[in-house]
């Protein structure tokens, strides 16, 4: 099987509004040649300096006590599955409405997903949540969609009388908050991505886990090296899942622009709410006023998807379909779980309705009102 994602890279090329915006955030890289040339001499490459500093500078952005930086997202909610004691064959309650990550870190941990459907702001619906619950249910893991947090006050709640743990993939929802609460911080364990399209990126992979737990923190220290607690001795087993340090040094770069960056998003995105709001194919999710929604990306429902993105990429406007299938009608979700067309009729509704646009801040005013008026134009035909 070829990587397709070179032919991605350059297809995606073409188009004057992008959703990959790395060139131009990156544009002072010697700046961060620079930092990762102390790293080279330093020899510090595995979990170094650099990696200490960005777990300390994380933790204290977001008011969590403790973090851990990992590999990637994907292993943040892997081993925070793993550092739960969770027994082969337990259930994750989780939405069947994200990235194939989520279920990933659910299957490799040995559990099972169990899905809860979505409600119309693309988030799990906490009202389904409990008739899902059975004798094998242990854990909640929320997915914070494309950084709008999700209805945690409810979620706690369930999760509180049903005696389950809650893992929140905040892997879109970096400096997200609800009041006077960051995401991570409502569950026992939250995890975040690095992965180069990320508000909060690296120059490859990379993710973290945040707890206010220090036992938690303690076992997911260990889980990520190896089980070592120190150079000889390891206290469990565990993985090599540790962030990079030259990684780090490119996390610690970016994490004094993250407030600047997640600003110029919301303002984006606003102006795209306040032009699209009055289209009747366009359905905007409700902002609420409590949450920060820091929109990893811009997501709508819209009439006549497929046919709109084909007309905005036409335009030269990277419009896409995050995502086309939900998890549960996935080949290997059909095939092992049984799950069928019909399951969680929201979630494919969404899978069919759902676009997302370019909402970075490298965006100008002409460029998001060119999306704007182009997308007026394909519903005025």
């Amino acid at each position: 099987m070829k990587n397709f994602l070179t032919k991605q890279y350059k297809s995606d090329k073409k188009f004057r509004i992008k959703h990959n915006y790395l060139k131009e955030q990156f544009k002072d890289y010697k700046k961060i040649f620079n930092k990762i040339s102390k790293v080279v001499k330093f020899n510090d490459f595995t979990l170094g300096y650099e990696v200490e500093k960005f777990e300390n500078n994380f933790k204290n952005l977001i008011s969590s006590k403790h973090c851990t930086g990992v590999g990637s997202g994907t292993d943040a909610i892997y081993l925070a599955l793993k550092s739960l004691n969770l027994n082969l064959g337990d259930e994750v309650i989780t939405t069947p409405f994200t990235f194939y990550a989520t279920i990933n870190a659910i299957v490799q941990a040995g559990c099972v997903p169990k899905f809860v459907d979505a409600k119309n702001d693309f988030n799990i619906n906490p009202d389904l949540i409990e008739k899902t619950i059975t004798k094998k249910s242990k854990a909640i893991l929320v997915v914070h969609w494309a950084g709008r947090i999700c209805d945690m006050n409810k979620i706690k709640k369930i999760a509180k009388r049903n005696n389950l743990f809650l893992i929140e993939d905040a892997c879109h929802a970096a400096l997200a908050k609800y009041g006077n609460k960051f995401a991570g911080n409502f569950g026992d364990i939250g995890c975040f991505s690095l992965h180069p399209l990320k508000n909060l990126n690296v120059w490859g992979d990379g993710g973290m886990m945040v707890t206010n737990n220090l036992k938690l923190d303690k076992k997911l220290k260990l889980l990520r090296n190896h089980g070592l607690k120190n150079r000889d001795e390891i206290e469990i087993f565990g993985v090599n899942s540790r962030l990079d340090t030259i990684q780090a040094v490119v996390a610690n770069h970016l994490l004094k622009k993250l407030s600047k960056i997640t600003n110029s998003r919301i303002k984006n995105a606003n102006y795209l709410d306040q032009n699209l709001k009055d289209i009747d194919e366009i359905y905007i999710p409700e902002r609420d006023k409590n949450l920060k929604e820091v929109f990893h990306i811009y997501s709508i429902q819209v009439k006549n998807r497929d046919n709109l993105v084909k007309f905005l990429n036409i335009n030269s406007i990277d419009a896409k379909k995050h995502y086309p299938i939900p998890m549960h009608l996935q080949t290997p979700l059909k095939k092992t779980y049984k799950y069928k067309l019909g399951d969680f009729p929201n979630a494919e509704r969404l899978s069919k309705e759902t676009l997302s646009l370019p909402v970075h801040e490298f965006l100008d005013l002409s460029q998001l009102r060119f999306m704007c008026n182009k997308i007026k134009e394909f519903y005025s035909k």
